[in-house]
């Protein structure tokens, strides 16, 4: 637990370091470091990284499939299982798609967890484009 007026205790190397201007770079919180994580699963395909060849969800492989009920499953398995198996500091509650009023070809997804050292709720969405 953080003691008021100390900075939370760092979580690891920032996975895009980016010095500030003053030449500094900041450590995530574990809030911020399991966003970023989930991120770059996400945007990962497997096979993209040379020594975790089945790292990541491979979202980018859908880019291109038409957007019916069975590629939306099939992109909630896959986010499922990427982030079961690479996410190990949150519990997954839900995994929700939504198709996007008046554009058909975009793919609204909501991903719900809680943090395995805190217990605090989190969310987080992004939304895709797929082909008609």
């Amino acid at each position: 637990m953080a003691t008021p007026g100390l900075s939370p205790p760092l979580i690891g190397w920032p996975l895009l370091p980016l010095p500030d201007r003053n030449g500094e770079l900041h450590f995530p919180t574990l809030e911020a470091s399991i966003r970023q994580t989930i991120e770059v699963i996400l945007r990962t395909r497997p096979g993209e990284q040379l020594m975790r060849p089945e790292f990541g969800a491979g979202l980018d492989n859908f880019l291109n499939e038409q957007n019916t009920i069975v590629i939306r499953r099939q992109i909630r398995d896959r986010i499922v299982e990427a982030l079961e198996q690479w996410e190990r500091r949150i519990l997954l509650n839900r995994v929700d798609l939504f198709e996007v009023p008046n554009q058909p070809t975009h793919l609204r997804i909501e991903i719900s967890y809680r943090l395995r050292r805190t217990g605090t709720l989190e969310r987080i969405g992004l939304t895709m484009e797929l082909e008609v």
